[in-house]
């Protein structure tokens, strides 16, 4: 069986069946971050190298106020995210973004819609988020002239949308997909196997939707 989404990444959510089926040696493998001591081979997108990736290019067009809109706080891949965002603030001699420049909510159009309504709120430049575009205009805001938008996944649809949006890939799902394969069909043909986890490279997309921080 090949896991793509589920409780597994969750950390307050019931486990008990991923146990049974560990415990009953079925071929498994997990596709993105699990919680841990689940004991699947899992293959991920490396969450902290996509914040950064993302932050590294909205500060090199001079943003400074940046905001992350993520997940829920039990889930493991949004639980990565801020720490790693504080770690490249630091790295470029910033303090790191306040509390209030991170924004949790559901992964959905609805949910990142809402989650950067209240960061364009507090006065950021730069999102990290799902639906930003949709509520920068709403509030009368130009992408990428007043505010630049970066989002999570990439898909072609996103040379759609007006600007097209800057993406960071974080679903390579050929080599996710190539990966997955490679560690079920070993544990079927009775090889060992890694059980840490396996990290692959995002991908960072750069098209309209960013652009340089407006003169105040």
């Amino acid at each position: 069986m090949v896991f793509a989404g589920g409780l597994y990444a969750q950390a307050d959510a019931p486990h008990d069946h991923y146990r049974l089926l560990h415990a009953g040696h079925l071929p498994a493998v997990l596709v993105n971050a699990p919680i841990p001591a689940l004991g699947f081979p899992c293959v991920s997108t490396d969450d902290a190298v996509a914040v950064e990736q993302a932050w590294r290019h909205l500060t090199s067009l001079g943003h400074e106020r940046i905001g992350l809109a993520l997940g829920p706080p039990d889930h493991v891949p949004s639980r990565r995210k801020p720490a790693a965002g504080q770690a490249v603030a630091r790295a470029a001699g910033g303090p790191g973004p306040p509390p209030e420049h991170v924004v949790r909510g559901m992964y959905s159009m609805e949910g990142g819609h809402a989650a950067a309504s209240r960061l364009l709120g507090t006065g950021v430049t730069g999102i990290i988020a799902l639906g930003a575009v949709r509520a920068a205009r709403r509030r009368g805001l130009r992408v990428p002239q007043d505010v630049s938008v970066v989002r999570y996944d990439d898909s072609p649809l996103m040379t759609l949308t007006e600007p097209p949006l800057s993406t960071v890939r974080q679903q390579p799902i050929d080599a996710l997909g190539r990966t997955a394969v490679q560690l079920l069909t070993a544990q079927i043909d009775g090889r060992e196997v890694v059980r840490d986890e396996i990290l692959l490279e995002p991908e960072l997309i750069v098209r309209g939707s960013t652009g340089p921080r407006a003169a105040r």
